[in-house]
């Protein structure tokens, strides 16, 4: 080789040394990029030189093969927004929309969501983040792929079907003659919960429990019960019987049944709920709502057929204090979205302002054969390319995709101490190759001095 040659060589090992310290530099400045993929240089020797009448081969100095992107997993840092989530494991987010003046389809590490104007769930650029979208009860299908809108989401009214009362009723309590018309002298304890129609109205229902005289039990049964629901009839349509109408102020019954407990105080059976006038099945008939309503009332189940249960789950009948220990009822009026949770396989869940919650979607990633040959285009997005192969798409947590982890974001993999390092390797391999050069001159140098 000639001194002109060893002046491309150490120019070619410049050149490395150079494209080594811009791709450490860049690593570094990129250390605080949430999802920041670190990149190392992938250097070649150049194409061999065959030496004349001589065996053996001389290098022409150094190439840049590549810059490789590293896929290591980065250190997770908790922010405490529903909308951040971090990947563990393999996968990257899918995004649509435009960047840099092209629309398209792009992936990226960075889990820093957002809601936009219009409820959809983008990343800080405006490209919307791509999943399965729930129907509105709830259910999640494949064939619901594409822009994920879950910030506009409302739960409908729910009317009251069934209400459910866990307590106990005083085996030693007084026998009450019960009268609809004064309620409150005449029953052994009261208990009040709220119920809702179709329209999502809060309905008061007051539900008064009376002893009955002893001497009328059954064998087996130390006491019945009589229950009795009643209402403000502002409230209704119609009263009980379904044909007059209701009175504002006037304390309406709506509802009445048996109860029966045995020697242990347990529940033996739930007499049918039924109409209070004509002894027919409820009729519950809110005011301009739909009606009749069905309602039932859960009192536990009863140890006689056909339940044969434990008669402990729900109302029993010992010597202390009657109380009511759980009420809740199967109703709500309607609701606006108030937060949303992602969980670990990317369900995304709206609580409403009603109470009820309800999944709105699903979050997908995208697997890639060779990650490390995926585009990069900005803004820690990357785009495929066929040396990465084609995504596969799925929900997180499934076959070899990672899990997700909300309220946390993945911070860059860069380690800064390895970064410091090669910086002061391509730092000395540069003063190194700058000596090939100096060397070569001079001996250049002293060529031309032979011709005087």
């Amino acid at each position: 080789m000639s001194l002109v040659g060893a002046l491309y060589v150490g120019a070619s090992g410049l050149d490395a040394s150079s494209t080594e310290l811009s791709v450490v530099g860049d690593n570094i400045a990129n250390s605080g990029t949430v999802g920041f993929k670190a990149g190392r240089t992938v250097f070649a020797d150049a194409m061999a030189q065959q030496l004349i009448g001589a065996s053996g081969q001389m290098g022409l100095g150094v190439t840049t093969m590549t810059v490789q992107k590293l896929f290591s997993q980065g250190g997770f840092t908790t922010t405490g927004l529903a909308t951040d989530v971090a990947i563990q494991g393999n996968g990257l987010f899918v995004l649509k929309g435009n960047h840099g003046g092209e629309d398209g389809t792009f992936y990226t590490r960075n889990g820093q969501f957002t809601m936009d104007k219009d409820g959809y769930l983008t990343n800080l650029e405006g490209l919307k983040v791509q999943g399965l979208q729930a129907d509105a009860s709830g259910t999640v299908t494949s064939g619901l792929l594409g822009d994920l809108q879950v910030g506009n989401a409302s739960a409908p009214a729910k009317a009251t079907d069934s209400i459910t009362i866990r307590g106990n009723l005083d085996q030693s309590a007084a026998t009450m003659t019960f009268d609809a018309t004064s309620p409150k002298t005449t029953s052994n304890f009261t208990t009040s919960m709220t119920v809702y129609d179709s329209l999502g109205k809060a309905i008061q229902l007051d539900i008064y429990f009376s002893k009955n005289d002893p001497a009328a039990n059954q064998p087996g049964e130390s006491g019945d019960w009589t229950y009795h629901v009643m209402t403000d009839g502002i409230n209704l349509a119609t009263e009980g019987d379904g044909t007059t109408a209701a009175t504002a102020g006037k304390a309406t019954e709506v509802a009445t049944g048996a109860l029966q407990f045995d020697t242990s105080g347990r529940l033996i059976a739930n007499g049918p709920v039924v109409d209070p006038v004509s002894g027919a099945a409820l009729t519950f008939n809110p005011k301009d709502s739909v009606d009749p309503q069905p309602l039932t009332f859960n009192f536990g189940t009863g140890t006689g057929a056909p339940t044969n249960g434990s008669g402990l789950d729900g109302l029993t009948q010992y010597a202390a204090t009657s109380a009511v220990s759980f009420v809740t009822q199967a109703g709500s009026s309607s609701g606006s979205l108030s937060s949303i949770s992602i969980g670990q396989d990317g369900t995304i869940t709206g609580g409403f302002t009603n109470g009820q919650t309800r999944t709105l979607g699903q979050l997908i990633i995208a697997n890639f054969k060779a990650p490390d040959q995926l585009g990069r285009i900005g803004s820690t997005l990357y785009s495929e390319r066929p040396q990465s192969g084609p995504p596969t798409l799925g929900t997180p947590a499934t076959a070899d995709r990672g899990s997700l982890t909300a309220g946390t974001l993945e911070q860059s993999n860069v380690d800064i101490s390895k970064e410091f390092v090669r910086m002061i390797a391509a730092q000395r391999a540069f003063q190194a190759n700058s000596k090939t050069l100096t060397t070569a001159d001079s001996l250049l140098a002293e060529l031309m001095q032979l011709k005087r």
